[in-house]
């Protein structure tokens, strides 16, 4: 069957994070019908994760083909690019101040850019609580998805943009992501400057980076004087229950990470003890290097979906990059098929010398930091 045109085409993606987002927006910019599909019950249903750094080169692109730039500057923290790097005992080993006027890679709270691009989309381009469950596998013709509530629509391309574990991956690739070794647990505080005024100090304006080979910390502020802390360890997978303890045991996962902390500083320590609410634990998956798949002119991969990798800040702009490439190259080629072709070409080389840059990340995460580097460091959130 001969791939349609786009302006013809259905074309589902699913799922409504930033890239997903952000290719439909663009899509509908130009006048091509979308919809988009996701599991959550509707926009205000969990967390969205922490804040974002969009780099000039990649997010920051995708939201000017988007028509959002100027309102993503109007939301955007320009102090979050503020960045330290400190030692075990809370030195400061290197502090990177941003110079007015620099936009190199301002933070945003995942939440507020979601916001953002949902109000760009036509009312109705998202469809919520529609857990996927499979997408046929058939090449020649239209795809057709089947839902958890049993609803099953059909589709001449569809888009993975659903994350780590894809359910859209399986109907290109075999590849399943694999755990790093390395796992993260997430803390919120709240109010910072006013209960917490030495911890906002010795974090400053953006975030914080200590390590010291085998553990580390991660400190991000974001919006409305709250912070993240990712308390970064290797670890197995299972690590929780193997020291007999259970995700809501708040306390004793404290006193656990407090005997594996026992060298440092008591002021990074607070980044353990002084958290509201419980941890989350958020172990770190990649998927293999490098990941590709033979073309199929009805589906197509984009973000972590297509190339999970170590959380070094670079996801979600990958992310929005591959939705502004892909929305385009729609645009502008006569098949869907040409379409898809056309922006793997690019996309999937491009992943791959990404992704081994980073295959490594998760080890760098806990390395003592060098004094003279400048690395951008995302947290979860960021991917």
């Amino acid at each position: 069957m001969k791939s349609p045109a786009p302006a013809n085409a259905r074309i589902s993606i699913i799922g409504a994070g930033p890239g997903g987002l952000t290719c439909a927006r663009i899509l509908q910019r130009h006048g091509i019908a979308v919809t988009v599909w996701d599991r959550d019950p509707d926009a205000d249903a969990r967390d969205q994760g922490g804040s974002l750094d969009l780099h000039e080169e990649d997010g920051q692109l995708a939201l000017r083909e988007a028509g959002l730039l100027e309102e993503f500057f109007a939301l955007a923290r320009f102090e979050g690019q503020e960045m330290r790097r400190l030692d075990p005992a809370g030195r400061v080993l290197a502090h990177h101040l941003p110079a007015e006027g620099e936009m190199i890679s301002p933070e945003i709270d995942r939440g507020q850019l979601r916001d953002l691009l949902l109000r760009s989309l036509a009312p109705g381009t998202v469809r919520w609580g529609r857990t996927l469950e499979s997408v046929s596998r058939p090449i020649g013709g239209p795809r057709t998805l089947t839902f958890a509530d049993g609803t099953a629509v059909e589709a001449d391309l569809v888009i993975g943009a659903d994350g780590a574990f894809s359910r859209v991956r399986a109907a290109v690739s075999p590849a399943t992501p694999r755990y790093t070794g390395v796992g993260f647990l997430e803390a919120w505080f709240d109010d910072m400057d006013s209960a917490r005024p030495e911890l906002a100090e010795l974090v400053g304006r953006g975030s914080a980076h200590a390590a010291d080979g085998d553990r580390g910390l991660f400190a991000q502020r974001n919006s409305g004087g709250h912070m993240r802390v990712y308390i970064m360890r290797r670890v197995p997978l299972d690590w929780i229950a193997a020291n007999g303890l259970r995700p809501e045991d708040t306390e004793g996962i404290r006193a656990l990470l407090l005997r594996e902390f026992a060298a440092w500083s008591p002021r990074l320590l607070r980044m353990i003890t002084d958290n509201d609410g419980p941890y989350v634990d958020r172990p770190i998956f990649a998927l293999p290097v490098p990941h590709t798949w033979e073309h199929s002119p009805s589906v197509t991969l984009l973000g972590d979906a297509a190339h999970l990798m170590p959380p070094l800040g670079v996801g979600v702009n990958l992310a929005m990059l591959d939705a502004a490439e892909l929305a385009l190259a729609l645009v502008g080629s006569a098949t869907v098929g040409d379409a898809v072709r056309g922006y793997e070409k690019t996309m999937l080389p491009r992943s791959a010398e990404t992704a081994r840059l980073l295959e490594p990340g998760a080890e760098f995460l806990l390395a003592v930091p060098d004094p003279g580097e400048h690395v951008r460091l995302g947290g979860p959130g960021s991917m």
